[in-house]
């Protein structure tokens, strides 16, 4: 893999900078209540410099998971069955308590998911996000309409496996406690999927 640039760098510092400054507003206020005017104020930058990274003021918090967007793709790309290896992924990640699981009870991570599920802006912007990330595992997958269908459910499953570690910890449940759930439902699930989808199994 080439060396990233130091523009590039200085380019990924900026983003991540200016989302940390934004986030820590909107968990301390509340998302309606911080504007963009105050985000690039206390980022030192003008209002204009802050659109040109970021678009909408939603994307500010999301750029916190951007980088998930592509991941399955990336994952089946990495693997010689698509559903193998992004089994292997998911479990991984629950071992690990990778906050996008789901299965994470950080006071910060919890708050930002508190956040992001309850804020209805975010939420939408959030199924966006997700509708991109089904649309290049569709790709990854061979583009054609079996591949939107099976990318479809796929990234359906993975929502509704982080949703549901995620309600249980908001809940007040430890993650040490849910995990062991976590992993045979994960389990579950992607045999299912395996059931549905033999093409892509191991």
């Amino acid at each position: 893999m080439a060396e990233i640039g130091l523009r590039e760098r200085k380019k990924r510092r900026m983003y991540q900078v200016v989302s940390d400054i934004a986030v820590r507003l909107v968990l301390e206020k509340g998302f309606d209540a911080v504007s963009v005017a105050e985000v690039a104020a206390a980022a030192e930058i003008s209002k204009p410099t802050l659109f040109r990274y970021f678009p909408a003021k939603e994307d500010l918090v999301l750029y916190r998971i951007a980088d998930h967007e592509g991941e399955a793709a990336r994952v089946v790309a990495e693997g010689p069955t698509p559903l193998g290896a992004l089994r292997r992924h998911f479990l991984a990640g629950l071992e690990r308590h990778d906050p996008v699981t789901g299965l994470n009870d950080d006071p910060e991570v919890l708050a930002f998911h508190t956040l992001l599920y309850g804020t209805p802006a975010l939420r939408a912007r959030l199924h966006a996000h997700q509708e991109r990330a089904e649309a290049a595992l569709a790709d990854a997958l061979g583009g054609d309409l079996d591949a939107r269908l099976a990318a479809g459910q796929i990234v359906a499953v993975q929502r509704v496996l982080a949703l549901e570690n995620w309600r249980r910890i908001a809940a007040g449940e430890r993650a040490a406690d849910v995990r062991a759930d976590a992993v045979a439902a994960a389990e579950r699930a992607f045999g299912r999927l395996e059931a549905g989808l033999p093409h892509l199994a191991p």
